[in-house]
């Protein structure tokens, strides 16, 4: 959500933010038009206040002056514009009502120094790290390397639930957990995160405050009394702070939360199918933090850094991109993937995505901060990234370490997690 102030002063700088995100920007106007008659009937409505209080004061002083018929005549003036009061704040009450649900369609304004371009084939790559594989032989699919190990059932997984739900089993269910156990003790005791572990349901309110509610709710899995399965951990570490006023010392605050991630990924149907680059259901370890307005976009690289830190201790090559202003969406304003390269697949796949969304999240969720003792409190901005999604790098790896016999080495990183260095 946007500061209001912002929008009604400078509508030409929001709309130019909202069409370098390539969004509709009629949306200002939408804003604008409601917000007219908002402020037009809170003006009629002090107005008529102030009118019905200065007549409804006269009337004992015409009472003790004897004037008996213009006392009445004054309750019957009181009385009407009591009445139309009345009217004026219902009226208002829904204009505003209006005017914020406005508001909360409103896109994210891209930082000057995101890059413009149109879709993902325009984002630029920022750097690489480590040296790309390469084989004396055809690398498999991680897929292919699963069915060999017997370490997942899509079969199953579909039988009991659907498409795109896997079960994983035995020496696949192990990997799975040292992987999530690997990340979360690695960005809580290298990287300085607070471990949280979060319900996995949330209510409306939640995703509201980070932006997912109300225009992604078709993505979203809801159960039949209002409450959703979270898409990432980003909604309810978020909202740990809701309605909150934070110390200046208490920030940066840095939350690093292990969870399920459900997604209907609407839309996506036909991309990706293959093994587990797209599913329903996955596991994630997400950074959260809350900073300082003035430190956010420093803060921003080093979260980076934090989620590059994984798969440097795992040894996978990778690289970082930026993503341009048509690629980004629109709670952020900038954002870096990473993206590790899957060897079996021949492709780059995401594995993070770090953004800061400054104070869009935090006006949303109102969560502000006071700088110092008696100043008047203001929205912190924040932050959040993958440290990082299972899936995709449980897939890299499997790929990138295999051998000719379809033999996978485990990184020494996760010996001590998986309890055996290698699998076959």
């Amino acid at each position: 959500m946007l500061d209001r102030e912002l929008i009604r002063k400078q509508p030409d700088l929001v709309r130019t933010g909202i069409q370098r995100k390539r969004m509709d920007s009629s949306i200002v106007d939408e804003f604008l038009a409601v917000d007219a008659d908002f402020r037009r009937v809170a003006t009629e409505t002090g107005n008529a206040q102030a009118e019905m209080n200065q007549v409804s004061k006269s009337i004992g002083m015409l009472m003790g002056q004897g004037k008996k018929d213009e006392a009445e005549a004054a309750k019957t003036q009181a009385a009407e514009l009591k009445k139309r009061v009345g009217e004026l704040e219902d009226q208002q009450r829904l204009l505003e009502a209006k005017l914020h649900d406005v508001e909360l369609n409103f896109p994210n304004i891209p930082h000057d120094s995101a890059p413009d371009g149109d879709d993902e084939t325009q984002n630029p790559v920022i750097r690489e790290w480590g040296i790309k594989p390469s084989f004396d032989f055809e690398p498999k699919p991680h897929w292919d390397l699963c069915d060999q190990h017997n370490m997942i059932d899509l079969a199953r997984g579909a039988k009991i639930t659907g498409s795109g739900w896997v079960v994983y089993k035995g020496v696949g269910a192990r990997f799975q957990r040292a992987l999530f156990n690997f990340m979360v003790d690695f960005q809580t005791t290298k990287n300085g995160y607070e471990e949280i572990y979060p319900p996995f349901v949330v209510n409306r309110e939640s995703l509201i405050g980070t932006g997912n509610l109300p225009k992604f709710e078709d993505d979203l899995y809801k159960t039949i009394d209002d409450f959703f399965l979270i898409p990432t951990a980003e909604v309810p570490v978020t909202n740990l702070y809701r309605d909150e006023i934070l110390d200046a010392g208490q920030l940066p605050i840095k939350h690093a939360a292990f969870s399920g991630c459900f997604r209907r990924e609407a839309g996506a149907a036909g991309k990706d199918t293959r093994g587990i680059q797209r599913i329903h259901q996955f596991d994630k370890v997400e950074m959260v933090k809350f900073v300082e307005p003035s430190t956010s976009y420093d803060e921003l690289e080093a979260l980076v850094t934090d989620a590059e830190a994984i798969l440097q201790a795992l040894g996978l090559h990778y690289r970082v991109i930026e993503l341009c202003t048509g690629d980004m969406g629109s709670k952020a304003t900038k954002i870096y993937d990473i993206e590790v390269w899957s060897p079996g697949v021949g492709k780059y796949l995401e594995v993070s995505s770090c953004g800061n969304f400054g104070d869009y999240q935090s006006r949303r969720a109102n969560i502000r901060f006071r700088p110092e003792a008696g100043a008047k409190p203001e929205f912190v901005h924040i932050l959040n990234g993958s440290g990082v999604a299972v899936p995709r790098l449980y897939a890299a790896i499997l790929e990138t370490f295999q051998d000719a016999s379809g033999n996978i080495s485990i990184p020494e990183a996760l010996h001590g997690y998986f309890g055996s260095k290698s699998i076959g």
